[in-house]
């Protein structure tokens, strides 16, 4: 298929890798210290329906300040653990952060488990525009975090869809989702899978009724890390277990890849793991060819798409804090971090191949 990444690990490496060779003490985690964050449950409407969210802040911050908009990954929620030590470095860098549910997901309104990534980017897009009428967010210096799956692809969509977003961090993308759909089935299974769909598709029209089924078994097909790893465990069991299989004709037109290049002017970020089994690499590399300047690549090696996070945390994020903090620009930010040194496993490029 036109402009899709292809099987496997790709063999034209993007050029300018730069191997960091630094090694430094990291402590799992997090940054390794406290850091004081203002919550607050917040609601605005999208469409009409009416999306529930939590904004965190710093705890002392005076007049308006850069904020950063996230949808939560794949089958995620806004109260996910997950995500505790990406808002607290990004509050302690002075920035506030909303991060929300997807209509039909956690707490917010509209028909339950309908996964429709349009509706997600239309969630996104209106959270922007919640952002902007909030007096104590600087409009002019907005940014977008996503991980996971299509959580990534979000940040990639919305960064490209809307000229207000100056800074985006992806984390672990899908950039074609038919081509991850795929990818997680032996060929047997894809074409039984094709089939299924062609089947739905007739039931719809003439029963108006389609098949229900689990959107992590039915529709994503765990890898074995998945089916053991507790990182997820505090939301996994209120996500949604039945939604319409149609959901998955919507994801095979999923295509981050196609929009990246309308990312710039704004900045892009991608973190992606070396020989991911979740979300293919060649994914977050397939971006980054095609994304224009300013962009950056993090790649994590000798870990796994789950393990990653705890694992190079100490390492990532100081790194995200500090691209955000290099493209909002216009704004008055007050920075209480710093970027250590990057482990020898990590594997970071830009265009004009400086170490980030």
């Amino acid at each position: 298929m036109e402009g899709a990444p292809g099987r496997g690990r790709n063999p034209r490496r993007p050029p300018l890798y730069t191997i960091l060779t630094v090694l430094i003490g990291l402590k799992s985690g997090g940054l390794g210290r406290e850091t004081a964050v203002h919550e607050t449950q917040v609601a605005f409407f999208s469409e009409g329906v009416k999306l529930s969210g939590i904004l965190r802040s710093p705890e002392e911050v005076t007049g308006p300040a850069p904020a950063i908009v996230q949808g939560p990954g794949w089958l995620g929620l806004k109260d996910a653990k997950l995500y505790l030590p990406y808002h607290e470095a990004l509050c302690a860098a002075g920035f506030h952060v909303l991060i929300f549910d997807y209509r039909g997901f956690g707490d917010s309104g509209g028909d339950r488990g309908i996964l429709l990534p349009q509706y997600q980017l239309e969630d996104l897009i209106n959270a922007v525009t919640y952002l902007c009428t909030r007096v104590d967010v600087d409009s002019d210096n907005i940014g977008v975090f996503g991980s996971g799956g299509t959580g990534g692809g979000n940040a990639v969509l919305l960064a490209a869809a809307d000229r207000r977003v100056r800074a985006a961090v992806s984390q672990v993308p899908v950039a074609d989702g038919r081509d991850w759909l795929r990818r997680m089935r032996r060929e047997y299974e894809w074409y039984e899978f094709l089939d299924r769909l062609d089947a739905d598709r007739n039931r719809r029209v003439l029963t108006g009724e389609g098949e229900m089924v689990h959107p992590r078994e039915d529709i994503m097909v765990p890898t074995p890390e998945r089916r053991a790893s507790k990182v997820k465990a505090d939301v996994d069991d209120r996500i949604p277990s039945s939604v319409p299989l149609r959901c998955a004709e919507a994801i095979m037109d999923y295509r981050p890849i196609d929009v990246v290049h309308k990312v710039a002017p704004a900045a892009l970020m991608i973190i992606a793991v070396a020989d991911d089994a979740t979300t293919p690499t060649d994914h977050a590399e397939s971006l980054f060819e095609r994304a224009g300047a300013p962009k950056k690549l993090v790649m994590q090696r000798h870990t796994t798409h789950y393990a990653a996070y705890k694992q190079y945390g100490p390492a990532v994020i100081p790194q995200m804090v500090d691209w955000y903090r290099t493209h909002f620009t216009g704004g008055s930010v007050e920075v209480h971090s710093s970027t250590p040194a990057e482990p020898a496993e990590l594997l970071v490029k830009d265009p004009d191949g400086a170490a980030g």
